[in-house]
Protein backbone atom coordinates (compact mmCIF):
# COMPACT_ATOMS: atom_id res chain seq x y z
CA UNK A 1 0.00 0.00 0.00
CA UNK A 2 1.47 3.18 -0.78
CA UNK A 3 0.27 6.22 1.97
CA UNK A 4 -1.85 7.87 -0.72
CA UNK A 5 -4.10 5.00 -1.33
CA UNK A 6 -3.60 3.83 2.88
CA UNK A 7 -5.16 7.53 3.39
CA UNK A 8 -7.92 6.98 0.72
CA UNK A 9 -9.44 3.53 1.50
CA UNK A 10 -8.99 3.39 5.36
CA UNK A 11 -12.60 2.80 6.41
CA UNK A 12 -11.93 3.17 10.40
CA UNK A 13 -9.07 3.22 12.42
CA UNK A 14 -8.43 2.03 15.90
CA UNK A 15 -9.83 3.95 18.62
CA UNK A 16 -9.80 1.28 20.70
CA UNK A 17 -8.87 3.41 24.21
CA UNK A 18 -11.31 5.45 27.21
CA UNK A 19 -14.10 3.21 27.28
CA UNK A 20 -14.44 3.17 23.16
CA UNK A 21 -13.18 -0.69 23.57
CA UNK A 22 -16.01 -3.23 23.82
CA UNK A 23 -17.96 -5.24 21.68
CA UNK A 24 -20.59 -3.40 19.32
CA UNK A 25 -23.60 -3.80 20.76
CA UNK A 26 -25.86 -3.50 17.45
CA UNK A 27 -28.55 -1.00 16.91
CA UNK A 28 -32.86 -1.43 17.10
CA UNK A 29 -32.21 -0.46 13.21
CA UNK A 30 -29.13 -3.11 12.61
CA UNK A 31 -30.73 -5.88 14.59
CA UNK A 32 -34.20 -5.32 12.41
CA UNK A 33 -32.40 -5.69 9.50
CA UNK A 34 -29.87 -9.26 10.62
CA UNK A 35 -33.46 -10.82 11.43
CA UNK A 36 -35.16 -9.58 7.85
CA UNK A 37 -32.01 -11.52 6.51
CA UNK A 38 -33.35 -15.04 7.86
CA UNK A 39 -31.83 -18.53 8.21
CA UNK A 40 -30.09 -18.84 4.82
CA UNK A 41 -30.45 -21.31 2.24
CA UNK A 42 -28.13 -23.90 4.24
CA UNK A 43 -30.78 -23.54 6.75
CA UNK A 44 -33.19 -25.85 4.63
CA UNK A 45 -31.65 -29.20 5.71
CA UNK A 46 -32.12 -28.81 9.45
CA UNK A 47 -35.97 -28.65 11.27
CA UNK A 48 -34.24 -27.59 15.03
CA UNK A 49 -34.88 -24.03 15.29
CA UNK A 50 -31.78 -21.04 15.73
CA UNK A 51 -30.67 -20.00 19.73
CA UNK A 52 -31.54 -23.37 21.05
CA UNK A 53 -27.96 -23.77 22.20
CA UNK A 54 -26.09 -26.95 22.01
CA UNK A 55 -27.83 -30.16 21.80
CA UNK A 56 -28.06 -32.56 25.32
CA UNK A 57 -26.30 -35.31 22.77
CA UNK A 58 -23.51 -33.18 22.01
CA UNK A 59 -23.49 -31.35 25.61
CA UNK A 60 -22.51 -35.33 26.97
CA UNK A 61 -20.27 -36.59 24.83
CA UNK A 62 -17.70 -33.41 25.50
CA UNK A 63 -17.31 -33.59 28.99
CA UNK A 64 -17.73 -37.59 29.73
CA UNK A 65 -18.35 -40.79 27.89
CA UNK A 66 -21.92 -40.01 26.34
CA UNK A 67 -23.30 -43.32 27.59
CA UNK A 68 -22.36 -43.95 30.86
CA UNK A 69 -20.50 -41.33 32.00
CA UNK A 70 -16.84 -42.55 32.29
CA UNK A 71 -13.57 -40.45 31.52
CA UNK A 72 -12.71 -41.24 28.16
CA UNK A 73 -9.19 -42.84 27.11
CA UNK A 74 -7.57 -42.27 24.03
CA UNK A 75 -5.69 -44.81 22.53
CA UNK A 76 -6.45 -48.23 19.57
CA UNK A 77 -9.83 -49.65 19.43
CA UNK A 78 -11.24 -52.72 17.37
CA UNK A 79 -12.46 -51.63 14.31
CA UNK A 80 -11.11 -48.73 13.72
CA UNK A 81 -8.38 -47.95 11.65
CA UNK A 82 -7.11 -44.71 13.92
CA UNK A 83 -6.61 -44.46 17.48
CA UNK A 84 -10.08 -43.25 18.96
CA UNK A 85 -11.26 -41.59 22.30
CA UNK A 86 -13.18 -44.40 23.70
CA UNK A 87 -15.04 -45.45 26.61
CA UNK A 88 -13.14 -48.12 28.83
CA UNK A 89 -16.06 -49.07 30.51
CA UNK A 90 -18.88 -49.45 28.03
CA UNK A 91 -16.68 -49.16 24.86
CA UNK A 92 -18.51 -45.99 23.67
CA UNK A 93 -16.23 -44.12 21.08
CA UNK A 94 -16.61 -39.97 21.06
CA UNK A 95 -16.11 -38.66 17.32
CA UNK A 96 -14.10 -35.44 17.35
CA UNK A 97 -14.89 -33.47 14.05
CA UNK A 98 -13.65 -30.12 12.95
CA UNK A 99 -14.82 -26.93 13.83
CA UNK A 100 -16.41 -24.63 11.41
CA UNK A 101 -14.91 -20.91 10.77
CA UNK A 102 -17.51 -19.15 9.01
CA UNK A 103 -15.95 -15.36 7.65
CA UNK A 104 -16.96 -12.99 4.94
CA UNK A 105 -15.21 -10.58 2.24
CA UNK A 106 -17.38 -7.50 2.25
CA UNK A 107 -17.74 -5.66 -0.67
CA UNK A 108 -18.10 -1.98 -0.75
CA UNK A 109 -20.33 -0.68 -3.96
CA UNK A 110 -17.25 0.18 -5.63
CA UNK A 111 -15.69 -3.35 -5.07
CA UNK A 112 -13.20 -2.83 -3.12
CA UNK A 113 -12.60 -5.35 -0.19
CA UNK A 114 -13.33 -5.09 3.44
CA UNK A 115 -10.39 -6.99 6.23
CA UNK A 116 -9.69 -5.87 9.36
CA UNK A 117 -6.13 -5.52 11.32
CA UNK A 118 -6.79 -8.67 13.93
CA UNK A 119 -6.33 -6.97 17.53
CA UNK A 120 -6.18 -10.71 19.28
CA UNK A 121 -4.30 -13.89 18.91
CA UNK A 122 -3.52 -15.55 16.90
CA UNK A 123 -1.88 -13.61 14.23
CA UNK A 124 -2.46 -10.03 16.49
CA UNK A 125 -1.53 -7.15 14.13
CA UNK A 126 -2.28 -8.62 10.39
CA UNK A 127 -4.35 -8.63 7.91
CA UNK A 128 -7.78 -11.08 7.81
CA UNK A 129 -11.24 -11.25 6.65
CA UNK A 130 -13.79 -10.87 9.41
CA UNK A 131 -15.26 -14.07 10.81
CA UNK A 132 -14.92 -16.80 13.86
CA UNK A 133 -16.41 -20.11 14.90
CA UNK A 134 -20.19 -20.84 13.69
CA UNK A 135 -22.48 -21.63 17.21
CA UNK A 136 -24.51 -24.99 17.54
CA UNK A 137 -27.72 -23.48 17.13
CA UNK A 138 -27.28 -21.06 14.14
CA UNK A 139 -27.16 -21.78 10.52
CA UNK A 140 -23.87 -20.96 8.62
CA UNK A 141 -25.36 -18.20 6.92
CA UNK A 142 -26.72 -16.43 10.11
CA UNK A 143 -23.05 -17.18 11.55
CA UNK A 144 -21.39 -15.22 8.93
CA UNK A 145 -23.51 -12.03 9.56
CA UNK A 146 -23.08 -12.41 13.37
CA UNK A 147 -19.27 -12.83 12.91
CA UNK A 148 -18.70 -9.55 10.55
CA UNK A 149 -21.23 -7.67 12.42
CA UNK A 150 -19.52 -8.25 15.86
CA UNK A 151 -15.70 -7.53 14.63
CA UNK A 152 -16.29 -4.60 12.19
CA UNK A 153 -19.74 -3.27 12.83
CA UNK A 154 -20.85 -3.94 9.23
CA UNK A 155 -24.48 -6.09 8.51
CA UNK A 156 -23.70 -8.60 5.45
CA UNK A 157 -25.66 -10.49 3.41
CA UNK A 158 -23.73 -13.40 2.50
CA UNK A 159 -23.54 -14.49 -1.18
CA UNK A 160 -21.88 -16.72 -3.30
CA UNK A 161 -19.03 -19.09 -1.67
CA UNK A 162 -15.48 -17.97 -2.37
CA UNK A 163 -14.21 -21.78 -0.74
CA UNK A 164 -13.89 -23.96 2.28
CA UNK A 165 -10.20 -24.32 3.27
CA UNK A 166 -9.33 -27.05 5.73
CA UNK A 167 -6.78 -26.22 8.52
CA UNK A 168 -5.94 -29.55 9.77
CA UNK A 169 -3.03 -28.68 12.49
CA UNK A 170 -5.86 -26.20 13.87
CA UNK A 171 -8.82 -28.86 13.80
CA UNK A 172 -10.78 -26.17 11.42
CA UNK A 173 -12.56 -25.45 8.13
CA UNK A 174 -13.15 -22.04 7.03
CA UNK A 175 -15.29 -20.99 4.83
CA UNK A 176 -15.64 -17.76 2.88
CA UNK A 177 -18.22 -16.18 1.72
CA UNK A 178 -18.47 -13.01 -0.68
CA UNK A 179 -20.45 -10.72 1.07
CA UNK A 180 -22.67 -7.33 0.00
CA UNK A 181 -22.75 -5.17 2.66
CA UNK A 182 -26.41 -3.83 3.37
CA UNK A 183 -26.11 -2.02 6.85
CA UNK A 184 -24.13 -0.95 9.68
CA UNK A 185 -21.07 1.41 9.75
CA UNK A 186 -17.02 -0.10 10.31
CA UNK A 187 -15.41 1.02 13.12
CA UNK A 188 -12.77 -0.64 15.20
CA UNK A 189 -13.88 -3.30 17.97
CA UNK A 190 -11.28 -5.22 20.23
CA UNK A 191 -10.87 -7.79 17.55
CA UNK A 192 -10.16 -5.29 15.49
CA UNK A 193 -7.58 -2.68 15.54
CA UNK A 194 -8.49 -1.29 12.17
CA UNK A 195 -11.20 -1.89 9.32
CA UNK A 196 -9.67 -1.08 5.87
CA UNK A 197 -11.15 -1.21 2.48
CA UNK A 198 -9.01 -2.23 -0.16
CA UNK A 199 -8.54 -2.19 -3.87
CA UNK A 200 -8.49 -5.60 -5.55
CA UNK A 201 -5.01 -4.42 -7.01
CA UNK A 202 -3.83 -3.06 -3.46
CA UNK A 203 -4.61 -5.91 -1.09
CA UNK A 204 -1.89 -6.65 1.85
CA UNK A 205 -0.30 -9.93 0.84
CA UNK A 206 2.86 -8.86 2.86
CA UNK A 207 0.80 -8.08 5.98
CA UNK A 208 -1.55 -11.34 6.10
CA UNK A 209 -2.51 -13.50 8.97
CA UNK A 210 -3.38 -16.83 7.63
CA UNK A 211 -2.58 -18.83 4.73
CA UNK A 212 -6.67 -19.57 4.72
CA UNK A 213 -7.12 -15.82 3.93
CA UNK A 214 -4.48 -15.80 1.17
CA UNK A 215 -6.00 -18.86 -0.76
CA UNK A 216 -9.44 -17.03 -0.67
CA UNK A 217 -8.24 -14.00 -1.81
CA UNK A 218 -6.42 -15.26 -4.40
CA UNK A 219 -9.63 -17.66 -5.39
CA UNK A 220 -11.65 -14.48 -4.91
CA UNK A 221 -9.53 -12.48 -7.25
CA UNK A 222 -9.63 -15.68 -10.04
CA UNK A 223 -13.43 -15.95 -10.38
CA UNK A 224 -13.67 -11.86 -10.20
CA UNK A 225 -10.89 -9.84 -11.05
CA UNK A 226 -8.70 -12.41 -13.22
CA UNK A 227 -6.59 -9.40 -14.41
CA UNK A 228 -4.57 -9.25 -11.18
CA UNK A 229 -1.82 -10.50 -10.29
CA UNK A 230 -1.41 -12.33 -7.19
CA UNK A 231 2.11 -13.18 -5.60
CA UNK A 232 3.61 -16.32 -4.14
CA UNK A 233 2.18 -16.97 -0.56
CA UNK A 234 4.58 -15.20 2.40
CA UNK A 235 2.14 -16.25 4.52
CA UNK A 236 3.08 -17.59 8.07
CA UNK A 237 2.37 -21.10 8.72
Amino acid sequence: MTDGSTEQHTVASSRATNGEAGAHRPTAEEAALVRSLGRGPDARSTDRPSGLGTPEWLASTLRHCGRCGSRLAFGRVDGELRERLSCPACGFITYVNPRLVVTTFPITPTGEVVLLRRGIEPARGAWAQPGGFLEVDESVAEGAIRETLEEVGLVVRPGEIVGLYSRLEAGIVTIVFEAEIVGGEARPTPEALEVHAFPPDALPWDGLGFNTTYWALRDWLARRHPEVAVPEMRVPE
